[in-house]
C-alpha cells in the first residue's frame, strides 16, 4: 500500500476514475494525452486529479510503454568550464523535451571507465547517452563499444561512425587570429592546450591556418592545461621574448590563448613583467568563460553557445532513439567573436 507522508493511503488511478465516473481506460487516456477524449471530460479528469492529489506513477508508466524518458550523460573533468557548461547545456535542453537525465563523471576517459559508465547508466533504464568526450581515444572506446541504447558525442570530432555534436573550434580560433592580424598585428602568437584534446588540436589548427594563408610567420607554439597557472607560467616565457628584444620588437605583440582561464594567467604575467594589455602585447582567450568581460582589461574571446550545444546534441539523440534519424548525422555550430578592449587596435609606429 502506497502511502502519503501523513500515513493516508495515495489515490489510485481508479480512485480517479471513481470519483470522476468514468473508466480507468479513459483516465488513462486523459493522463497520456491521448486525442481520442472529448473536452467535457478531459476537464472533468483532470479536476478531480487535482482534487484528490493523483501523481502517477512512473515506474510503473514505464513498465507499460517500455519508456522510461531517461537519458544518460557522461561527462569527464567537469571542474573546467567548457565540460561544465556543456553538461549543464545538455541537462537543460533534456528537461525542456521532458526528459531526466543520470550523469556519470569521470577523471578519466578511459575504456574501461567509459565501458563501466556505459553499463552503469544502461542499468537504470536510460533510453540513450550524451557523452561528452573531447578526447579522441575516448571517442574511439566510445565507437568500439557495443553499447546497448544509442549514443551521441559531443565536441567528440566527426572522424568516428559515432553521431555527434561540436563547436566549429577550427572557425573560431580563425576568427580570433584573422582579428589580431587586422589589428595591425605583423604575426600572433599561441599559447595551446592540452595536445590530447580535440578542441585543442582544432584550435591550434586553425590559428596556424590563418596565418600561413596571410603569409605571415607561424612562431612556435606554448603549451599549457587549460589552468591560469599554466597561462601564467606560459606568459612569463613570453614575457622574457618581449623584453629581450630591442625596442621590444620581433613581432611578439598579439597572443592568441587557447581558453579563457590560461589567459587570466597570461594577462597577470605581463602585468608583474611591465607590459602593457593591449599596447604593448595584444591577448584573446576562447570560451567567453561570465567573468571575461570583467578581466584587466576586458577580454576579447570566442563564445561557446553551450545552450544550442545541449539542445542539438538532445534532439539528434532522440531522433535516434525513435527511429528518425537519416544515417550517421554530425552537427558543427557556428561560434561568435566578441571583441573587448584587450584586443584595442595596434597603432602604427610613428617615424
Amino acid at each position: 500500500m502506497i502511502q502519503q507522508p501523513d500515513g493516508s493511503k495515495a489515490p489510485t488511478m481508479a480512485d480517479v476514475a471513481r470519483v470522476a465516473g468514468v473508466s480507468h481506460q479513459t483516465v488513462s487516456r486523459v493522463l497520456s494525452g491521448h486525442p481520442n477524449v472529448s473536452a467535457r471530460t478531459r476537464a472533468a479528469v483532470t479536476e478531480v486529479v487535482e482534487q484528490l492529489g493523483y501523481r502517477r506513477n512512473s515506474a510503473a508508466r514505464a513498465l507499460a510503454t517500455r519508456r522510461t524518458h531517461t537519458l544518460g550523460v557522461i561527462a569527464v573533468n567537469t571542474t573546467l568550464h567548457g565540460p561544465a557548461s556543456t553538461l549543464a547545456g545538455v541537462q537543460e535542453a533534456a528537461r525542456e523535451r521532458g526528459y531526466l537525465t543520470s550523469a556519470v563523471t569521470l577523471r578519466a576517459a578511459t575504456e574501461e571507465a567509459l565501458t563501466e559508465a556505459v553499463q552503469h547508466l544502461a542499468g537504470w533504464g536510460v533510453e540513450g547517452i550524451v557523452a561528452i568526450t573531447p578526447w579522441r581515444d575516448a571517442v574511439r572506446a566510445l565507437a568500439a563499444l557495443e553499447a546497448p541504447c544509442p549514443v551521441v558525442t559531443v565536441e567528440g570530432g566527426h572522424d568516428m561512425d559515432l553521431p555527434g555534436v561540436s563547436l566549429d573550434q577550427h572557425l573560431g580560433a580563425r576568427m580570433l587570429t584573422e582579428h589580431l592580424l587586422t589589428t595591425g598585428h605583423s604575426t600572433v602568437w599561441h599559447v595551446a592546450g592540452p595536445a590530447d584534446w580535440l578542441e585543442s588540436e582544432a584550435r591550434t589548427a586553425g590559428w596556424e591556418a590563418a596565418l600561413r594563408d596571410a603569409g605571415v610567420e607561424v612562431p612556435p607554439l606554448l603549451r599549457g592545461d587549460w589552468s591560469p597557472l599554466s597561462g601564467y607560467q606560459a606568459g612569463q616565457q613570453l614575457a622574457g621574448r618581449v623584453l629581450a628584444s630591442p625596442g621590444r620588437a620581433g613581432g611578439l605583440t598579439a597572443v592568441f590563448v587557447a581558453n579563457d582561464q590560461m589567459a587570466l594567467g597570461v594577462l597577470r604575467a605581463f602585468r608583474e613583467a611591465g607590459l602593457r594589455t593591449p599596447a604593448d602585447v595584444a591577448v584573446a582567450g576562447f570560451d567567453d568563460i561570465p567573468e571575461a568581460e570583467f578581466f584587466p582589461p576586458p577580454l576579447t574571446t570566442v563564445r561557446q553557445d553551450f545552450a544550442s550545444l545541449g539542445r542539438s546534441s538532445i534532439g539528434l539523440l532522440l531522433e535516434h532513439i525513435e527511429g528518425t534519424a537519416e544515417g550517421v548525422a554530425h552537427h558543427t555550430l557556428a561560434p561568435e567573436l566578441i571583441v573587448r578592449a584587450s584586443t584595442a587596435r595596434r597603432e602604427p609606429p610613428r617615424d
